[in-house]
């Protein structure tokens, strides 16, 4: 009769911890949804600046306004999204094309601006004309020659020397938006036969989810010299 109920907590514990790992993706999931969804709506619902309180905010009986009615929100995200796409269309003729490029010499005229503006447009322009940026998956020598860091290959530098170097990126984990720029000689770069979405699931949870590897490596980028270099050590 004694050991009842310690059989009982311990089942109750796993049972606990079994719904745990099934609802718990699914909390963070809609959570982040969520505040994603709020944070856009309080950006694009300054767009209704211009209309009197009284329209977009019910009265109180103090005489002070509400918070915004919900189908104002609405409305300015709507709104917001037709901007952009008339932006968009604006654009994309000629007269849209010689606005843009008298906007983008102003703004390279303001101090301190101009360097954020630049690093911006430089960054936007390299993920539109680059269509191998973040496709790639590679293993790359880091933080040590003796281990292997997962990467994602974006670009070619051809002009920094002598060898060609390949910039990579190595986010780091659980949070795979910041990481590590690094410049690497091509021949230390081994690609990996999986996806990007599955590189990211393996920094993500740490290293449990290993992604299906074919076992088979190949240089990142074609060679002009001979040889491959050696087989990484299995992710699984």
């Amino acid at each position: 009769m004694s050991e009842e109920p310690d059989n009982f907590f311990v089942r109750w514990r796993a049972n606990f911890f079994a719904g745990l790992a099934l609802v718990l993706p699914a909390i963070l999931s809609v959570g982040l949804l969520i505040w994603l969804f709020e944070f856009i709506l309080d950006k694009t619902d300054k767009l209704l600046l211009f209309l009197p309180p009284s329209w977009t905010h019910p009265t109180l009986p103090n005489g002070d306004y509400g918070p915004l009615y919900w189908y104002w929100s609405w409305i300015a995200l709507s709104l917001t999204v037709l901007l952009i796409c008339l932006v968009g269309r604006y654009g994309r003729n000629y007269l849209g094309r010689k606005t843009m490029e008298g906007l983008d010499r102003a703004l390279m005229r303001i101090p301190l601006l101009n360097k954020i503006y630049s690093a911006i447009k430089q960054v936007n322009e390299s993920f539109h004309s680059n269509k191998s940026s973040f496709k790639q998956v590679v293993l790359v020598p880091f933080p040590h020659a003796h281990s292997r860091s997962l990467a994602f290959v974006t670009g070619e530098q051809k002009s920094l020397g002598a060898e060609k170097l390949i910039s990579v990126f190595i986010p780091t984990t659980p949070n795979p938006t910041s990481g590590f720029l690094l410049l690497v000689p091509e021949s230390e770069i081994v690609k990996l036969d999986i996806s990007v979405a599955d590189g990211i699931k393996f920094i993500i949870s740490l290293g449990a989810i290993s992604p299906d590897y074919a076992g088979h490596s190949i240089s990142a980028l074609p060679r002009e010299r001979g040889g491959l270099p050696p087989p990484p050590p299995s992710l699984k």
